[in-house]
């Protein structure tokens, strides 16, 4: 009984409960949850002007290890991150995860405790803090079907606009659960993927559809419904976009549903109708983003779509998906930033599309994670303001999913062993999303790596409280030496582990 009462003791104290590892042979391991246990990692704490704190998540094992060290005044390694703190970039917006149906119907599928318990890993400040949430407006392919908020017979005044059982069943009392894990620090955007069929010239979800011309004002007045329905229910939004992925409409084989919008018709639709409709209402302070779609479009999509400065008005910022990052360049992100300055970028979407030889959830795949963390630490280099996972909660199969489009996930759900695993992805992410919170700003660093530098990423931030955080990313087989050359502080001599990622903190 004593050794359990000193057990709790430090628990307590130390507001952090340990992974339990579990190897599937992917090449990593998962974090098992179940009714009784699941591993949290506390916010970190300040220390002295002397002192800085790493936390190291890696391939070994090590999830969110926490070191204290001293800082030093003279370098030790040739590796070095030099930062410049007075040259700052784009303002942190803010990370999460969107609330899916999938999501929804995977967290329900758990003993309630265990519901919690996952929703406190995202939201809560022993969780990973995620402080973003997108909604979509109607269903995704990661429903299980299809369906749109006014189905059956041409609704133009919207008489018969309702919420589906899904939103009242998946959607809306999760958000509300993560509204109050964050304290309300939560912004919540909506998506819509598709319009009522009898709304669009195929008249069908999916397919190469667009909005009927004559009912571009119904549209935008199906946005407002869908946020008054939503406010009714004590849920607000900090933000919109234009509609999910409107390039999907080209893809003839593709079963998503879908708007379809070329460039210059959506800027007139935002200036004709949806803008003036937003702003006009009792939502006028509402961010309007527009794209929601690939890195590849920019920047001539947007170009194209607001070269009426009227219609430019009405935008706040731009939404981009990651799909395809392999084949644009980041630079296209510069170009947009330098075109628009007065836009914001914000990553919108993200989740491991297996190709069709691979299984579509590799539980523990380490691998998997770095993409992730390289991609994020390359938006970061280039303007982007944010980044937003897809499903936070898929089953083993990455599902479920109408159109059998299965991904993998941050945390995979087995409901019948009652158990849910966090995927290397949820560590990775977890890395920016828990150490550099919203109001964070992007600081110039340089680099001068003598060896292994080819497999080193990183990215530098100060923080609201004015800690500045650096996320370091090494894909090296082999652990790195570095120091962090500081001016104001002196020199952060640190060992990176393995296959590892590492943040750096300090006041």
């Amino acid at each position: 009984m004593l050794v359990l009462l000193l057990v709790l003791s430090i628990l307590s104290f130390s507001n952090c409960q340990q992974c339990q590892s579990r190897d599937y042979g992917n090449g990593g391991t998962v974090c098992v949850c179940n009714v009784t246990y699941c591993d949290t990692i506390a916010r970190p704490q300040r220390v002295d002007s002397t002192q800085f704190l790493t936390y190291t998540s890696n391939l070994a094992g090590l999830r969110f290890s926490q070191t204290s060290r001293r800082f030093t005044s003279r370098p030790n390694s040739t590796n070095r991150i030099y930062l410049n703190s007075s040259r700052v970039y784009q303002t942190i917006i803010g990370w999460g995860g969107a609330f899916t149906d999938a999501t929804g119907i995977n967290i329900n599928s758990l003993p309630v405790n265990m519901r919690e318990m996952l929703l406190e890993s995202y939201f809560s400040q022993n969780g990973i803090e995620y402080s973003l949430g997108r909604v979509p407006i109607g269903g995704t392919d990661f429903s299980i079907r299809p369906y749109t908020y006014d189905d059956g017979l041409p609704d133009p005044e919207l008489i018969n606009f309702d919420l589906a059982p899904e939103d009242l069943l998946y959607k809306i009392p999760n958000i509300q659960r993560a509204v109050n894990l964050t304290n309300g620090n939560i912004r919540l955007f909506a998506s819509a993927w598709t319009a009522p069929r009898w709304m669009k010239t195929n008249g069908d979800y999916s397919g190469y559809g667009f909005i009927r011309r004559a009912l571009y004002q119904t549209w935008a007045n199906y946005y407002v419904r869908f946020l008054d329905e939503y406010r009714q229910r004590g849920v607000n939004f900090w933000g919109i976009t234009t509609g999910n992925e409107p390039a999907d409409v080209l893809n003839p084989f593709d079963q998503l549903e879908v708007v379809g919008w070329p460039s210059w018709l959506i800027g007139d639709w935002i200036l004709n109708n949806l803008g003036p409709t937003i702003r006009g209402s009792i939502y006028s302070n509402l961010t309007i983003m527009i794209l929601d779609d690939q890195r590849v479009f920019l920047p001539w999509y947007v170009v194209r779509a607001l070269y009426n400065n009227r219609t430019r008005q009405y935008i706040d910022g731009i939404a981009v998906h990651w799909y395809l990052d392999l084949y644009s360049s980041p630079d296209l992100l510069d170009e947009t930033q330098r075109l628009f300055p007065e836009k914001f970028i914000l990553g919108t979407e993200a989740s491991i599309m297996p190709a069709p030889y691979e299984t579509p959830v590799l539980l523990g795949s380490w691998t998997r994670g770095e993409e992730y963390s390289s991609d994020i630490i390359a938006d970061m280099q280039h303007w982007v303001t944010g980044w937003v996972d897809w499903n936070m909660a898929l089953n083993p199969d990455g599902g479920p999913n109408y159109i059998r489009n299965f991904v993998d996930s941050t945390i995979i759900v087995n409901a019948t062993a009652a158990e849910f695993y966090k995927q290397p992805i949820y560590y990775h992410f977890g890395h920016f999303s828990k150490f550099v919170p919203r109001g964070s700003v992007r600081i110039d660093c340089n680099v001068v790596f003598n060896d292994n530098s080819s497999s080193v990423d990183h990215v530098a931030f100060r923080r609201p409280d004015n800690g500045t955080a650096i996320v370091i990313l090494n894909r090296n087989p082999t652990a790195v030496s570095l120091n962090i050359m500081d001016n104001s502080r002196g020199v952060a001599p640190i060992e990176i582990t393995a296959k590892s990622i590492t943040t750096v903190l300090y006041w």
